[in-house]
Formats: C-alpha cells, structure tokens, sequence
C-alpha cells in the first residue's frame, strides 16, 4: 500500500513540474501568433547551449519571450526585435549568424581546415611512396649504378 501512495505523489510531482512552464498571451490574430511562434523558434536562448527561446526554461529565455511579446505588441517587426536582441545579446541569439569580418572563421574556417587536412594527407602519401620505392631496392645510388652495370655486362655475356 505504501508503495502504491509513494507511486502516486511521485507521478503527481511529475504531472505538476511538467506543466510550470507553460506562456499564455492573448494575441489580436492568429498571423501575429505566428510571427511570435517563429520569432522564439528561431532565436536561441543566450543562457542555454543550443536551445532556442521557445523551449528554454531558463529565466532569461521567459523575460526574453515576455520582451518579444511586448515587442509585437507595441507593432514592431521582426527584424527591430531581431536586431534589438542582437544589439543586446550579440551574433549568439542567432542560429544562422550573419557572414562579417567577425564570423568568417566560423563559416568557412572548417572548410579550409578540411583542405589543409588533405593537403597534409596527400604530402604524407606521396612521401611515403617516395621511401617505400627507394626502401624497396635497399641499394644506394652507386650500388645501384654498379648492379645496372654488372647485369647489362651479364646480358652481352649471354648473348655472345
């Protein structure tokens, strides 16, 4: 009996904590719903690792979608809000940042490093084959001057 109480208060815990984060705002239509919707979808919470406004629980992301509301409210589009919440919180807040001096690096720094990388790859390579040609014989250039040597020589000898 005791466990089936523990069960209980337990899965009640759990229903009650599910449900604390829940925004209501009343919206004058369903396009300014939508406007709000995407605005918190496509923003990320500056607290969080790489979750957007939308699904952070943490307080900055509920002041931040309380700020996006008021925002809408008082008919400011989406690119002031935007850029109010760049200006305050920088390129970060922004899942696709845009290309500047400042990200280049990040948008095509990977690329280059991939290019060194099989640069790199592709000198190692053509080394190693290089020393394996040259290990191969395992003769000096003099010694292989004087193998050439003595096999033509054999090859008239044979001949004759």
């Amino acid at each position: 009996m005791k466990t089936w109480i523990s069960a209980a208060l337990l899965s009640l815990a759990l229903v009650a904590s599910s449900q604390a984060a829940i925004d209501t705002y009343e919206f004058a239509s369903e396009a300014e719903r939508q406007r709000y919707r995407s605005l918190v979808e496509e923003l990320r919470c500056p607290k969080c690792q790489n979750q957007n406004i939308a699904d952070s629980d943490a307080p900055i992301a509920m002041d931040l979608r309380e700020q996006i509301f008021r925002m809408l409210e008082e008919g400011q589009s989406n690119e002031q809000i935007v850029e109010f919440l760049v200006s305050r919180y920088g390129d970060f807040v922004l899942y696709k940042p845009p290309v500047t001096a400042r990200t280049l690096l990040l948008w095509y720094g990977p690329a280059v490093f991939l290019g060194i990388g099989f640069v790199l790859l592709g000198v190692i390579v053509l080394r190693r084959r290089g020393q394996s040609a040259s290990a191969a014989s395992g003769l000096s250039a003099d010694e292989q001057q004087r193998l050439t040597a003595l096999l033509k020589q054999t090859s008239v000898d044979n001949k004759d």
